[in-house]
């Protein structure tokens, strides 16, 4: 009866104890990858970039095209298309791409200010001046204590 129990254990169990612990490493390797600070910085980046990008095409669409729309004579960007005079009459909506154009170009643009103001931030702190440690201390007062000797020979 116990042998057929043994053949009844589901094939996707862990054969040896050698591929537990790799599963088992495997896990805390994840872990370690996952707690890194790297991984975390992205990700709110990720998050505040993806909130960004709704205020970026709320601004454009809602903001910014209704002037440059008014400026070229009333058009609706949404509304610039080309119909295909083929089969079922395909559409190509480059109003919509020039909106995504603009969009992208306002969200470059913030991106470059925003690295450039960092890198202001980080150029403008000077690094601290190093002291001098222990064993520089010492052979600068033995250069020091040498010169006084030969200078009263």
């Amino acid at each position: 009866m116990s042998e057929e129990k043994k053949e009844q254990q589901p094939s996707n169990a862990p054969a040896t104890a050698k591929e537990s612990a790799n599963k088992s490493s495997i896990i805390a390797e994840f872990k370690e990858f996952i707690s890194r600070g790297n991984v975390m910085d992205l990700a709110v980046g990720i998050i505040i970039g993806a909130a960004f990008t709704d205020i970026v095409n709320s601004l454009v669409n809602n903001i910014i095209m209704p002037f440059v729309g008014m400026f070229i004579g009333g058009l609706n960007f949404h509304k610039l298309k080309i119909e295909i005079p083929w089969g079922d009459r395909p559409v190509i909506l480059y109003g919509s791409f020039l909106q995504a154009v603009v969009n992208f170009l306002i969200i470059a643009a913030c991106v470059f200010f925003i690295v450039k103001a960092v890198n202001k931030v980080i150029r403008k702190r000077p690094a601290p001046p190093k002291k001098p440690s222990n064993e520089e201390i010492l052979l600068t007062e033995i250069r020091d204590l040498l010169k006084k000797q030969q200078e009263n020979k």
